[in-house]
């Protein structure tokens, strides 16, 4: 019973094996197969790829206050921003500003308001008693001049030593009556003097009331125009939130871009930036809609670099305006950008994981019948995915993507390239 049950199975078994090794042959050639690629013939484009972010060409900044600095006023925090992307019309609020320290002002213009207000009803007081005092002084003067004037009229007959005096006595009281005329003049002038230092100093103080007061309405920061709020960066590359201070050499709180004409900003490294120009034309995807490919052009490239946040070298800001479009694209969107530096036509070309280095020779393994051949290759431009052969290869060869295994290698007929100094001297 046993050996009938193991002759019916035993076939069963020899079709899984076979079916097993049919699968693992299959799936070893295609393996092999799959390693294995040809070289592209035709226009070669040599590119820089760089990661940039898209804003608006054209844009309306919303301010801040213009005239805290003539207040003495260095930085605004922010206390209220509505949310960035939020559609507004002009006059709508966008933010609203910490007014504390500005309140602060405003209490202490009052006071002073109120001080220059009495030293001004003090100094119109102290100079209305003053002249009313020297008035009085000359009316007092007058009649002590009249006096000696009847007083030299009744000594007519009287002893030469006698008119004499009363003569000296009336010149007395004329001089003086003279010279409390002149003081009175004098006092009316310092009268009016004072009376313009405390008016000007209460005007002053009134005149920057109202300028506190102006600048106050401007803490509540309205959008100038219709359009879609966008945060400002602040000098790092931060967005400005609830929270950021905001300083009169850099009072936009945010933007309104306008959504017509985008470009995209990137930064090139001191490396590449030698490659780009003016005029180059650029493929653009979008990280967040992978399917929309757009183009563009450079319209830009810095000449001097900078040291961005996170960046140990220096790089080189580059501008890119996108041809299309789109109302779908919106300020601050990562984009792929794959810039054309030149293209060399007619070229064979190969992936750069086909090139491997050995003593400073490159080679590449190729396939001939069923003949692996590790030949030599003379490498001429590059760009971030493959890189044009000049010699060592034709476009009939198959060739692998990868290193062969080690034992495949050790078989391998080596080929080198023959110097054309030694070929002419051999001939």
């Amino acid at each position: 019973m046993k050996r009938k049950r193991l002759l019916l199975t035993l076939p069963a078994v020899i079709i899984a094996v076979i079916a097993m090794w049919w699968f693992f042959v299959r799936e070893a050639e295609s393996k092999d197969n799959s390693l294995l690629v040809s070289p592209t013939v035709g226009t070669f484009d040599i590119t820089v790829t760089t990661t940039g972010e898209l804003q608006a060409k054209n844009s309306t900044d919303i301010r801040g206050p213009e005239g805290v600095r003539a207040v003495g006023i260095w930085q605004l925090k922010i206390t209220n921003l509505v949310s960035e992307g939020t559609a507004v019309k002009p006059g709508d609020m966008v933010a609203e500003l910490d007014q504390a320290e500005l309140a602060q002002k405003i209490r202490e213009a009052q006071l002073n308001i109120q001080k220059q207000t009495a030293e001004y009803t003090k100094t119109r007081l102290d100079t209305a008693l003053t002249l009313s005092g020297a008035r009085e002084e000359m009316v007092n003067l007058q009649y002590g001049q009249d006096e000696r004037k009847l007083v030299k009229e009744q000594s007519l007959y009287e002893a030469p030593a006698v008119k004499r005096q009363v003569d000296l006595d009336f010149d007395r009281a004329e001089n003086q009556l003279k010279q409390a005329r002149i003081n009175y003049k004098t006092k009316i002038q310092q009268a009016v003097a004072k009376m313009q230092s405390v008016e000007a100093d209460l005007s002053r103080e009134q005149s920057k009331l109202e300028q506190l007061m102006g600048v106050m309405a401007q803490f509540r920061v309205s959008a100038p125009t219709a359009g879609i709020v966008i945060y400002a960066r602040e000098w790092n590359g931060k967005k400005r939130v609830v929270g950021s201070t905001v300083s009169p050499w850099d009072p936009t709180v945010a933007t309104l871009p306008d959504l017509d004409t985008m470009e995209s900003i990137t930064y090139v490294n001191e490396v590449d930036i030698q490659k780009l120009a003016k005029g180059q034309k650029v493929s653009i995807g979008l990280d967040s809609d992978p399917d929309k490919k757009l183009t563009g052009i450079v319209t830009n490239v810095a000449s001097i670099g900078e040291q961005r946040p996170n960046s140990d070298s220096k790089v080189f800001e580059v501008r890119i305006i996108i041809n299309e479009r789109d109302t779908s694209l919106r300020p601050s969107m990562t984009t792929s950008n794959v810039i054309t530096v030149s293209s060399v036509p007619n070229k064979l070309s190969v992936p750069l994981e086909c090139l491997h280095t050995e003593n400073e020779k490159t080679y590449i393994y190729k396939q001939e019948n069923s003949t692996l051949v590790k030949q030599e290759v003379k490498v001429g431009t590059s760009n971030d995915n493959a890189a044009i052969i000049e010699e060592g290869l034709a476009k009939t060869d198959k060739i692998y993507i990868s290193i062969p295994l080690e034992e495949e290698r050790l078989q391998a007929v080596i080929r080198t390239l023959v110097a054309k100094d030694s070929v002419k001297q051999a001939s």
